[in-house]
């Protein structure tokens, strides 16, 4: 069902002021919530709960973009001149079809080649995306239940806890220490408070109405029950996507491309008017001239270059999904492998997604099931969102103790937020005896306890018992451990609901100690990493001694770190300096990763951040590559570009590779298809001014890139080089013109020597005299072979040296080629060298080549690479790399 277009305005004044019961009416809907007679009806009346951002690119308009480029606008003009020169107005005898034909085969192949790899990446980047599930937790028929985002309807009601986003325009009807994050709606940077109950509420905004919450904002800590009030494209979030359509930045590698597009258009600008001009006063045709300088532009042009960018990132992202990455945005393949600096989280990442629960300890340091029963009872009954500890201490009860037998009822709760770190709930067992049970950093749980447990004896707690529990807790986490404490209160007193006011007083009890041991891929993945020169730098809430006891096991230097303190002390001018320095960042909030990850970007780097949690997202979102993966919070999988199906370094680093072989081969095709026409087109300019002929015919030029441009098409299967993959790639777009000026003379030279010896040498051998000395059927013939042989050799020569120009190596010899780009590229000069000698050469006014003129060819080409070879050399020692 496709969402309706028509946008339902919303009084959301008037539903924030309803009481509770009025909002059940004003919905239809009881707190059993809506059965699926009644989702079916409202859904086919308001529509799904998608939001329209941008309407999506109709396929006749894809199929115009993929014909209609620049460079086949050209191509069709010439096709035009041709029609009317060579059918329209020619006599009936000569009247000929084969150039337009051609022209026509060429535009076919570039635009129908770009269509079919665009649908592919529609469709491609549309499946990966449906493997990332974002569920939402909805009552419906009495029981609550995990459902895709856009099948909510309004009246639906959804329970939130901390990490989930707000899938829809909810009106708050339960909440317990609600906090929001609104910053993708208002800018703010804290999060705002949100209840159920409040009355004559007035606001400037709807966002600060506070028993309204509203899509695109998320959960920083509490929990809720909602009322969906509005779905999709009737949301807040909904109208302003729509009103405002925001345009992605361009990436580098997008503005490369762009200004490649744009120097080529330079060069055809000029040397086509050079051309006409120089073949029109010389030759004196100036209609043969004007299309003669049209085909030079042509030659120009790398027509494929749309179709092998888009296979390039098509097949890319395919091999990365088949590693375990799928790439929601299609275009961040190119950061990904220019990336040079990965953030990372620790837990999880580095770390195992499975924390362990090694002891569980009383003051005195001994094991005691007491503390492991009230640990327990808060993990079991806290209806936030579960984590890694919350799991290890339910699973170790299940082995150790019966909580099957445990008979308590859950009286309230008061739920985990970053600030604070730390969670409580109140429980009461069969005979009535209330308790809330505290867990948390051992430095909040003193900071809210007023006595201590040592050998049962409850004492106050002094300084010296506070040392002494913080010299136990020290002594865990040089070990590894993760340590939180365990505090207690009995028959709290109630006065209204239970808050944060309460917990106070407390009772510490004792310890538990985890261990988060690294994933046994991480050190290998690490060195990896390194080896590919991206640096990896830990940002971490966690505190020093935890992560250094990590990072020493996996080989990061932890001698030197950041804490969050460290971090807040710092102007930004500062920190951007110093954040060179260090590798470990410890006791960060939210914000200060942000902020990190923000300015290593500004100081030149391509930045990853890789994390799954709650306050991994504002980093994500200030990282070049937001990398999260399918097991993370719904903020965090929103906020990625790239996700990995496991949190294994390796897969990463693979990832890393990938993206490096797709801007390899990308810039193999760009690099060496415009130097190689920038010679051959420098080589006519030349030509034309001594020759007394054109040194090729528009359709020749036209029948030489329409072969040389298929050959490329098995550009993205080839291989590239360990050591080009060693490092980040960054496009540089000085780089394209530097290429073409070292690369583009250097072909020009033997272009020169073939026109010396085909005009000077073997056709007067051949034919018997030179040129000026033949009557009018010999020079047809001279001018004849001389297509032909030029011909032969730009296509030999133009193709060949692809395969120099793929490697900084020796070619064959230190790199050698896929068999896919070896195989289609011969095929394309075995084509091109027996046309000559078929029907289909004659029609086109070529024709068979003497014997020795392979003799020359051979040693031509061969010259040819070895030059080639000496000046990539000195092109490499010039600018340090070749692509």
């Amino acid at each position: 069902m496709k969402n309706m277009k028509m946008n339902r305005t919303v009084d959301y004044v008037r539903i924030a002021n309803l009481k509770i019961k009025e909002v059940l009416d004003e919905f239809n809907v009881t707190f059993e919530g809506l059965n699926k007679e009644r989702v079916a009806e409202i859904r086919q009346e308001f529509g799904s709960n998608k939001i329209d951002y941008a309407e999506k690119t109709p396929f006749w308009l894809t199929v115009v973009k993929a014909y209609f480029t620049p460079f086949t606008l050209i191509l069709l003009a010439l096709a035009g001149i041709s029609f009317v020169t060579e059918y329209l107005i020619a006599n009936s005898e000569d009247q000929s079809l084969v150039t337009v034909f051609l022209i026509v085969v060429l535009v076919l192949i570039s635009g129908t080649m770009s269509l079919i790899q665009s649908v592919n990446a529609d469709n491609a980047a549309e499946e990966l995306q449906a493997m990332v599930k974002v569920e939402a937790t909805v009552k419906r028929d009495g029981r609550y239940q995990e459902i895709p985002l856009e099948e909510i309807v309004r009246g639906d009601l959804i329970k939130l806890a901390a990490g989930d986003m707000i899938p829809a325009d909810l009106r708050i009807i339960q909440a317990k220490d609600l906090f929001l994050s609104q910053a993708s709606l208002t800018g703010e940077s804290y999060p705002v408070e949100k209840m159920s109950n409040r009355v004559n509420q007035a606001a400037d905004t709807p966002t600060n109405l506070e028993t309204l919450a509203f899509m695109g904002s998320n959960v920083v800590s509490g929990s809720a029950e909602g009322i969906v009030i509005a779905t999709g494209n009737d949301t807040m979030f909904g109208q302003v996507a729509q009103e405002v359509t925001v345009e992605a930045p361009k990436t580098s590698f997008e503005e490369g491309i762009e200004k490649t597009s744009h120097l080529l258009i330079k060069f055809m600008l000029i040397m086509a008017p050079l051309v006409v001009l120089i073949n029109g006063v010389t030759k004196g045709d100036w209609l043969q001239a004007l299309l003669f300088g049209l085909s030079v532009a042509v030659g120009l042009t790398p027509e494929m270059l749309p179709m092998i960018v888009t296979t390039n990132l098509v097949k890319g992202s395919n091999a990365m999904a088949k590693e375990g990455t799928i790439i929601k945005n299609i275009n961040a393949i190119q950061n990904f492998g220019a990336m040079d600096v990965l953030c990372t989280d620790k837990t999880g990442t580095l770390t195992q997604d499975k924390i362990v629960l090694e002891y569980h300890l009383n003051l005195d340091g001994q094991e005691d099931d007491r503390v492991l029963r009230h640990a327990y009872l808060n993990s079991f009954y806290q209806t936030g969102l579960k984590n890694l500890m919350d799991r290890a201490i339910i699973e170790a009860s299940q082995q150790r103790l019966e909580p099957h037998t445990f008979q308590y009822e859950k009286v309230d709760e008061i739920p985990f937020d970053f600030a604070r770190r730390r969670m409580s709930v109140v429980v009461e067992d069969a005979f009535g005896k209330a308790q809330m049970i505290t867990k948390g950093a051992v430095e909040e749980m003193l900071a809210v306890s007023d006595f201590v447990d040592f050998g049962g004896v409850v004492s106050p707690l002094t300084e010296a018992a506070k040392n002494r529990v913080l010299e136990n807790v020290r002594r865990l986490n040089n070990e590894g451990f993760r340590v939180i404490g365990v505090a207690q209160k009995t028959n709290p007193s109630l006065v209204g609901e239970f808050s944060v006011e309460d917990e106070a007083e407390m009772v510490l009890i004792g310890y538990l100690a985890f261990l988060d041991p690294p994933k046994e891929t991480t050190k290998a993945a690490l060195e990896a990493l390194k080896e590919h020169q991206v640096a990896v730098k830990v940002l971490t809430g966690d505190n020093a001694l935890v992560t250094q006891a990590i990072c020493e096991q996996i080989g990061l230097d932890a001698s030197r770190y950041l804490t969050g303190d460290d971090v807040a002390a710092l102007s930004e001018a500062e920190l951007a300096g110093v954040i060179e320095e260090y590798s470990i960042f410890v006791k960060l909030n939210p914000s200060q990763k942000a902020t990190i990850t923000r300015l290593l970007r500004e100081n030149g780097h391509v930045v990853g951040f890789l994390g799954d949690g709650i306050n991994d997202a504002p980093a994500m979102r200030a990282a070049d590559v937001g990398i999260s993966v399918d097991t993370a919070v719904d903020i965090a999988k929103e906020s990625a570009d790239v996700i990995l199906l496991e949190k294994d370094l390796m897969v990463l680093e693979q990832g890393i590779v990938s993206g490096r072989k797709i801007f390899g081969n990308i810039m193999k095709y760009i690099k060496a298809t415009t130097s190689s026409n920038f010679g051959n087109m420098f080589s006519v300019l030349i030509a034309s001014i001594f020759l007394p002929f054109l040194p090729m015919l528009p359709i020749h030029l036209l029948f030489l890139g329409l072969i040389y441009d298929i050959s490329c098409i098995a550009i993205p299967w080839d291989k590239m080089d360990e050591d080009y993959l060693e490092k980040p790639k960054q496009w540089r777009a000085d780089s394209i013109g530097k290429f073409m000026f070292w690369f583009g003379p250097t072909s020009s030279i033997f272009d020169i020597t073939t026109f010396a010896l085909l005009f000077f040498v073997l056709l007067p051998r051949e034919l018997g005299g030179n040129y000026a000395g033949l009557n009018a059927d010999g020079q047809e013939l001279f001018t004849a072979l001389f297509h032909a042989g030029w011909f032969v050799m730009s296509l030999w020569s133009q193709t060949l040296v692809l395969y120099a120009l793929r490697t900084e190596k020796l070619p064959f010899v230190e790199s050698i080629p896929s068999k896919a780009f070896l195989t289609v590229t011969l095929l394309g000069i075995i084509v091109g060298t027996v046309i000559p000698f078929t029907s289909l050469g004659a029609s086109i006014g070529l024709m068979n080549l003497p014997s020795l003129y392979w003799l020359g060819l051979a040693i031509t080409v061969v010259a040819y690479i070895v030059l080639v070879t000496v000046v990539k050399h000195w092109y490499v020692k010039a600018y340090g790399e070749l692509l």
